[in-house]
């Protein structure tokens, strides 16, 4: 039997606007009360410090790696509360002086950062007069990123990296997904759930899935639903708009019910995965 103990998780969701100061004040919030209400790791949303009509604000916000007043608060939230914080993502400096990367960060319980993942996959859509193009803004990462905790060992996703299944197969085996987000509203009515519980199932692991979820001060309406899913695919807990928190228990023992009586990961035959053109059969 597995010798880690089940632990609370728990994504919070934001609907932020311009106002840095303002955003980290209700995200310090949630910390609290899902830190309060005893959960462990806690999963805040991509750029939940910062979402702007003006894709020029996340410049003139961007921080460096290791200063600035984000990760200076997450920093000191994690060490207050004894929790482990996935900083949702922040825009940190780039090598190009007119884009970010669009970083998640992890502090552990003391405030000691473990982990960086800067987003690999940037989202582009155009339909009728809503568009967006986050390669205007930011630049790609190019290494996916894992790490142990109290909850196992820990994949690092962010938002349009759902899309791509391959992606999460690079984690290796992984007992639990984490994926900051701010779906749009079109995308996520038609994809999201259906995504995230497939992730889940493909990689049998636990997925926390932090989104930010409402109307935006400048009008942009987001997705919502951060939810929490299981190995099984099943939904434990769910947030559809606005902002709060969802929380529930992995347990370990589930992931290795799962994966003993469905062993789908040691069936995986990557090696003979080659593409056999027409002209041979």
């Amino acid at each position: 039997m597995p010798s880690r103990p089940p632990i609370e998780i728990a994504a919070l969701q934001t609907v932020s606007g311009p106002d840095v100061a303002g955003n980290l004040a209700v995200a310090g919030e949630l910390i609290a009360e899902a830190a309060g209400e005893g959960a462990r790791l806690l999963v805040l949303p991509e750029f939940f410090a910062l979402i702007s009509e003006d894709e020029n604000a996340k410049l003139r916000a961007r921080e460096r790696d290791g200063d600035g007043p984000i990760q200076d608060f997450l920093r000191s939230a994690a060490a207050r509360h004894g929790v482990w914080i996935v900083g949702g993502t922040l825009p940190l400096a780039a090598s190009a002086p007119d884009k970010v990367r669009n970083a998640a960060l992890v502090f552990d319980d003391h405030g000691e950062r473990v982990a960086r993942y800067d987003k690999i996959h940037l989202f582009g859509f155009a339909r009728g007069d809503e568009r967006y193009d986050e390669a205007c803004t930011i630049e790609a990462g190019s290494r996916v990123a894992c790490f142990d905790s109290p909850a196992g060992r820990v994949g690092l996703a962010v938002c349009y990296d759902l899309r791509f299944p391959e992606f999460f197969r690079a984690m290796g085996e992984v007992d639990l997904i984490v994926l900051p987000a701010a779906f749009t509203y079109t995308t996520g009515q038609a994809h999201w759930e259906t995504l995230l519980r497939a992730r889940a199932i493909e990689n049998q692991c636990y997925l926390v899935a932090a989104a930010q979820g409402g109307r935006h001060p400048h009008g942009r309406r987001t997705w919502g639903h951060s939810m929490i899913v299981d190995p099984w695919g099943d939904i434990l807990a769910c947030r559809a708009e606005g902002p709060g928190a969802v929380a529930a228990t992995l347990d370990p023992a589930r992931i290795a019910e799962i994966r003993q009586s469905l062993p789908a990961l040691r069936h995986r035959r990557p090696e003979v995965m080659t593409i056999v053109s027409s002209m041979e059969i």
